[in-house]
């Protein structure tokens, strides 16, 4: 890959070789922390990740570690496991910088010699292999690395920066939490919001935010399919509750298909069934979990009445009692995330001004993940919202994958792993890049020089 040096930028060649972006101004500085602190902080991160609302030993190292900066005002137990850090630095405007910090319950097979063996009960009583298998721990560790940039840049800007360690994303419950808490009551309210994630679809050394739409919406919906328990060789004497659940499953794509609009993207996917003990005998009961997927809120609603309507509609057509119709809960949700427009339009041209054209994409949204984000940008708090997402996969292993070569581990899946120096230097440069433009003193013309 080749990249375009601008006029003053310091090459770091051995950085440059791993797939990271031409070196702006912030970047020795930046790679002077990861070589000191940073990359030691994030393997202990990876080695020892928690599970939602679990993440007392991780919220204790962010509270210290923001102490340790120096200069920022932490208060920890926010909405249960949150860390609230309030740097001041005059007058100005506040900007949140927002980090999530949860793992998630899948077994590590990434290889990576600091690979995590960690197990945790999580609050659904439920003891699991635990693992960084959505890349929290480069978020948390790039937090740190912005607060240092930040406290060593004061006379850059003025305003506050509020830093806020966010506990359970996974579980999208974790900003809800802290707000309810008293995020924007207790602590300064801010004007501005950012958070950014990394991305192992997208490759090392790129940057890229949308003007609109980021991310879906993300619904978790628990379906009780209720049956009447008989002998498995006289199915005339029951309800079998597997036979009528697998007609719900296939029949709820029809609402995909038939009832939301084609050009309105839509996702209803059934990641879990669980149902009976033994061969011979017809379960009274079928439990299952689904995500549901939207871009917007009609065709939310939309999927979500469906799911209630196709269910109910397939236990009556097979004999259900009206007491035993189905239960449909919607455990956990969270609306679209949507950019600001005019706010990402002026940071997209500050990380291109900043750090060069060939450091920022154009976004495209090629999937339905979600974000619980967007609850800090919800409109009713007024708050300007800009994410943004990091590529943490070289580009030469991306462009193998697709010529049949190795495949990049997913998110979310046991052989995630990002390629952590890049990923963790180019978060760090972007997000000091946007809060050094928004806290700009009057009459700066803003940037990191």
């Amino acid at each position: 890959m080749t990249f375009k040096i601008r006029p003053g930028a310091m090459l770091l060649s051995a950085f440059i070789a791993t797939g990271a972006h031409a070196a702006g101004v912030l970047t020795p500085a930046i790679k002077a922390d990861y070589d000191r602190e940073l990359k030691a902080l994030f393997v202990d991160f990876h080695q020892h990740p928690e599970l939602s609302f679990k993440e007392t030993r991780t919220a204790a190292i962010m509270a210290k570690q923001l102490r340790a900066v120096g200069g920022i005002d932490v208060t920890e137990g926010v909405g249960g496991t949150g860390v609230v850090g309030v740097m001041g630095n005059g007058p100005g405007p506040v900007v949140l910088v927002r980090a999530d910090m949860d793992g998630l319950p899948v077994e590590e097979k990434s290889g990576l010699p600091y690979a995590s063996k960690a197990r945790q009960v999580g609050v659904d009583g439920v003891e699991a292999p635990v693992m960084h298998a959505c890349g929290h721990d480069i978020h948390i560790t790039s937090m740190i690395g912005t607060a240092k940039r930040l406290a060593a840049m004061k006379d850059r800007w003025s305003g506050t920066v509020v830093f806020v360690v966010q506990p359970a994303e996974e579980r999208v419950g974790g900003a809800k939490a802290m707000i309810k808490d008293g995020l924007y009551t207790r602590f300064p309210k801010p004007e501005y919001a950012l958070a950014f994630h990394v991305d192992a679809d997208q490759a090392t050394g790129i940057v890229s935010a949308s003007e609109t739409i980021q991310y879906s919406s993300s619904d978790s919906v628990d379906l009780t399919v209720y049956g009447i328990g008989a002998h498995g060789a006289s199915p005339h004497q029951g309800k079998d509750p597997i036979y009528i659940a697998s007609q719900i499953v296939v029949a709820l794509q029809g609402v995909i298909s038939r009832e939301r609009e084609p050009l309105s993207p839509g996702v209803i996917t059934v990641g879990a069934f669980h149902s009976g003990s033994k061969h011979n005998i017809i379960s009274d009961r079928a439990d299952l979990q689904l995500t549901v997927r939207s871009n917007d809120e009609k065709t939310r609603a939309l999927l979500l009445a469906g799911i209630k309507r196709v269910a109910a509609g397939i236990a009556r057509a097979n004999g259900v009692p009206e007491n035993k119709l189905p239960d449909v809960k919607i455990v956990e949700g969270t609306p679209t995330t949507v950019n600001h427009n005019d706010l990402a339009q002026r940071l997209n041209a500050a990380i291109i001004r900043d750090l060069g054209p060939e450091a920022f994409e154009p976004f495209v949204q090629d999937g339905m993940g979600a974000e619980d984000f967007t609850h800090f940008v919800h409109p009713d708090h007024g708050v300007k919202g800009y994410y943004f997402s990091v590529g943490g996969t070289p580009r030469a292993a991306l462009e193998a994958a697709k010529n049949g070569g190795p495949p990049v581990g997913s998110h979310h899946s046991p052989g995630f792993k990002i390629d952590a120096e890049p990923a963790i230097i180019l978060g760090t440069e972007a997000m000091t890049v946007a809060v050094l433009d928004l806290l700009k003193p009057a009459g700066s013309a803003g940037g990191a020089q």
